[in-house]
């Protein structure tokens, strides 16, 4: 995602997220974005165990990593709650093996107890206030030995002001997304105490970054 000198001080509530998003969807593929960019490479260095796997996806936007996802799966569930970055994805994947679903992600997932191989999340915890009931949720949903996976933007870069933002093509207004800062201790501290074992973390950073700039992105992979 995109980066703004300022992160909002007061965050809006998660219909102000997907609106935002419902937005951004008309030309969130087209835009500039490092940060989206980078994403997509990291999760495809990961060794997922995707093969045969049922794979859950939360905040899967336009589908940017689902369609490489549901080509290594043998069924994909993705999440997301604004209607208009889902459509954007179900233009863009069209396969039996895969099913979008609009939905809040803080809120019960829709999946069974222990029915899931993995869990991926892409760009999706800057924008939810509490991870502790995240991980609990991905805890719950998958089968033991599962893997979860985040990929976020740095805090080190909400330090310096990273958030995610857009210019709408429409109005040429510049349209922050509300966003949450959390620390890397956050992450990792709510993970474990759900009772995932952190197997993996990663700071990433795009070859073509300015000398000494901070890592852009920050990536967990867990195991149930």
């Amino acid at each position: 995602m995109l980066e703004q000198p300022q992160v909002s001080r007061a965050p809006g509530t998660p219909a102000d997220v997907a609106d935002a998003y419902d937005r951004w969807s008309r030309q969130y593929d087209d835009d500039q974005n490092a940060t989206r960019d980078l994403d997509a490479f990291v999760l495809r260095q990961v060794p997922l165990q995707l093969a045969g796997a049922r794979v859950l996806e939360v905040g899967c936007g336009t589908g940017k990593n689902s369609a490489w996802l549901v080509s290594q799966v043998r069924e994909l569930i993705a999440l997301d709650f604004s209607p208009g970055m889902l459509d954007v994805a179900r233009r863009r994947v069209r396969s039996s093996t895969a099913r979008f679903v609009e939905h809040d992600i803080t809120r019960p997932w829709p999946a069974e107890s222990a029915s899931v191989d993995v869990v991926v999340g892409n760009l999706v915890l800057e924008h939810v206030h509490e991870l502790a009931p995240v991980f609990a949720e991905a805890a719950r949903v998958l089968r033991p030995g599962g893997q979860l996976f985040f990929c976020e933007l740095h805090p080190y870069r909400q330090l310096r002001g990273g958030q995610a933002h857009f210019v709408d093509a429409r109005t040429d207004e510049t349209v922050h997304v509300a966003a949450y800062r959390h620390t890397v201790s956050e992450y990792v501290t709510d993970a474990l105490a759900a009772g995932l074992t952190l197997r993996a973390l990663g700071e990433w950073l795009e070859p073509n970054a300015e000398p000494n700039a901070p890592p852009r992105l920050l990536s967990l992979l867990l195991e149930r």
